[in-house]
């Protein structure tokens, strides 16, 4: 065993440095429109994703009197179990969405993301107790967790490399767009929340009918020797008939393919945890996807209604709409710069203004009263509680600009096609594992610490995370995937 982990550490995933490899050709701009077709039907399991986790939001204000009974009122516990349950469905999703998309190919994987958020949503709208209604959000959680994998996944194997960063945080901008119409509809209807959440299986409908249209990715077809096939995929994405540049360009995408029979699933963990740059990458890949959760961002986008209404807004669902617009608009921005300034710089902004915006929004919660305690509030004070307000739509801010897109584009590009699948299934998991916890604790965390020290600890866990990603994350924009692979072979590539 020791022999053959030390031939597994010296088998380079790429050429060392030294042999100085000749460089892959430069990439042409992408023509037409097919690639952009591409994205936006792949990118609508974001909308999906993001208006699954924001219309429950809305629904929390009316559901508990569809769902309660005398002997069983709708507690603070039962909101936070529907509410996480999502979060444990998409957990198990994403464990197992990396190993069936190496298995059966990104896009039959996004189908099962359809269906799941289709039985879902239904499920959900027809349910009638509690149990029923947690059952409901597991199964959508599981079709978040298998989107959440595989439409970053499939999206950086179709894109240039001068159009990876950009075409990913599509994917990120529509789960924003997801949670602005969600909950756009969450005012339009009002009480009826049945219809707020059973509309989710409309979206999963269009998409499943688009994908049949849409390629299965190069890369996927190279694994498993479908080279033809491969070649004509690129040549509908560049909007080309070059038969060289296609020939060239299936020659250096080859070079990340392993050779021999696909490895088994125990073989692909050996290879990812023993090897050095594979370790690297998972190290990173998981951190950022934690990073993610901890720093709240997800609990309050589930919550953000119930906390707007309990210091005093009267129309809570629209303030909410604000901060999720918010996201929305700033995401947008990081669509223009992240090819352009870099995710490692960009990630260090978005830390350091979520850090001060969370402070801040701790400093306006000492002029509140415990919003989960205090029973009876007469009059709540405009300024601090406009700071609440100002400073998460700050902290919001910064994390569409970094956070929010840049370790879903990390988990796909940072791991070779060997450990991809596993790679970017235990970084999904991450992320969800912890957003199942902030998500189950968060308002019982407001509730035995108060506002001020819930956000105050979140804002540590930004300072933490910036020291953290300084020191480890490396700069990846203009690389194709292959290039990647050997930034992390002999250190951290910083």
């Amino acid at each position: 065993m020791a022999v053959l982990d030390a031939a597994e550490d010296r088998d380079p995933l790429l050429p060392s440095p030294s042999s100085s490899p000749a460089p892959p050709p430069r990439e042409p701009e992408a023509k037409g429109n097919w690639l952009w077709i591409l994205t936006l039907t792949a990118g609508i399991s974001g909308l999906l994703f993001g208006y699954d986790t924001a219309s429950i939001s809305s629904a929390l204000l009316y559901l508990a009197p569809s769902l309660s009974t005398p002997q069983n009122p709708v507690t603070t516990w039962d909101k936070s179990l529907i509410t996480s349950a999502t979060s444990l469905g998409a957990l198990f999703g994403g464990l197992v969405a990396g190993v069936c998309a190496d298995l059966w190919g990104r896009r039959a994987v996004i189908w099962i993301a359809d269906s799941l958020f289709l039985l879902g949503a239904l499920w959900q709208a027809g349910s009638m107790t509690v149990v029923s209604m947690v059952f409901g959000r597991l199964v959508v959680g599981l079709g978040v967790g298998v989107g959440s994998l595989v439409v970053p996944l499939y999206i950086s194997e179709l894109a240039p490399a001068s159009h990876r960063g950009r075409l990913v945080v599509i994917s990120v901008l529509c789960i924003t767009v997801g949670q602005v119409v969600a909950y756009a509809v969450g005012i339009l209807l009002g009480e009826r929340w049945r219809w707020i959440l059973g509309l989710g299986a409309v979206p999963a409908v269009i998409q499943g009918v688009l994908m049949l249209l849409m390629p299965e990715t190069p890369r996927w077809q190279l694994l498993r020797g479908r080279k033809k096939a491969a070649g004509e995929t690129i040549g509908q994405v560049y909007g080309t008939s070059d038969s060289g540049f296609i020939s060239s360009l299936l020659s250096e995408i080859e070079k990340g393919i392993p050779s021999g029979p696909t490895a088994s699933l125990l073989r692909s963990l050996k290879l990812l945890i023993r090897v050095p740059g594979n370790r690297r990458a998972l190290i990173i890949a998981c951190f950022l996807q934690f990073l993610q959760q901890a720093c709240g961002f997800n609990s309050l986008m589930y919550f953000s209604a119930t906390i707007f209404g309990m210091i005093g807004f009267r129309n809570p669902t629209a303030v909410a709409m604000v901060v999720a617009g918010t996201n929305a608009i700033f995401t947008s921005f990081a669509f223009h710069l992240i090819d352009r300034v870099g995710r490692r710089r960009m990630l260090l902004w978005s830390l350091a203004g979520m850090a001060a915006g969370l402070f801040l929004c701790s400093l306006g919660f000492l002029g509140l009263p415990n919003i989960l305690t205090t029973t009876h509030i007469p009059e709540i004070p405009l300024l601090p509680a406009s700071t609440v307000v100002i400073s998460i739509i700050i902290f919001v801010a910064f994390f569409a600009m970094g956070l929010g897109a840049i370790p879903w584009l990390c988990q796909s590009e940072f791991f070779p096609m060997s450990v991809r699948g596993v790679g970017t299934g235990a970084a999904t998991a991450t992320n969800w594992t912890f957003n199942l916890i902030v998500a189950a604790t968060f308002l019982g965390i407001v509730e035995t610490l108060g506002g001020a020290w819930a956000f105050a600890g979140y804002a540590g866990v930004c300072v933490v995370g910036w020291v953290v990603c300084w020191r480890i994350y490396p700069e990846t924009g203009g690389l194709g995937m292959e290039e990647v692979e050997g930034l992390l072979k002999e250190g951290w590539g910083v």
